[in-house]
């Protein structure tokens, strides 16, 4: 099926005016043909519209999914509604290197764990004797 609205340059949301002029200046009289036949009747746009949604939400999931045609079907009927190969990364592909992440800073403070918990305690240790014998120094007035 071809993309009317692409191949007549015009918005999906175009007015049946706008439709009836991109129609008029159209060259390719086959072309012309279908865009009378389709777009002549409202029960017919209407049909040609759901379809026309259904195949860009393929293109766009064959995009995402890296599926374009070969370089022979460029510019042909059959690659109207591919879109271009999506480079961005997928929700998969996004919490699979969160959690990888986590899992290397889990992995980090485990290896820490030992050494960091003598320091800690330690520190801890320290403020609290510290602390007493602040406190101890005040209450015997020295």
């Amino acid at each position: 099926m071809r993309d009317l609205y692409q191949r007549l340059s015009v918005s999906p949301q175009a007015s049946d005016e706008e439709l009836q002029q991109a129609v008029a200046r159209c060259p390719n009289s086959a072309l012309r043909q279908d865009a009378e036949a389709v777009f002549a009747v409202d029960k017919r746009r209407a049909d040609y519209n759901q379809a026309h949604a259904t195949l860009n939400d393929i293109g766009q999931l064959r995009a995402r999914l890296g599926l374009t045609h070969g370089a022979h079907w460029q510019g042909d009927v059959a690659n109207d509604f591919s879109r271009p190969p999506d480079q961005t990364a997928s929700r998969h592909d996004e919490l699979v290197d969160r959690v990888s992440h986590a899992v290397g800073l889990h992995n980090r403070w485990r290896g820490l764990r030992g050494i960091g918990l003598l320091i800690v305690t330690f520190g801890i240790g320290a403020g609290v004797g510290i602390a007493a014998g602040f406190t101890l120094s005040q209450m015997l007035g020295t």
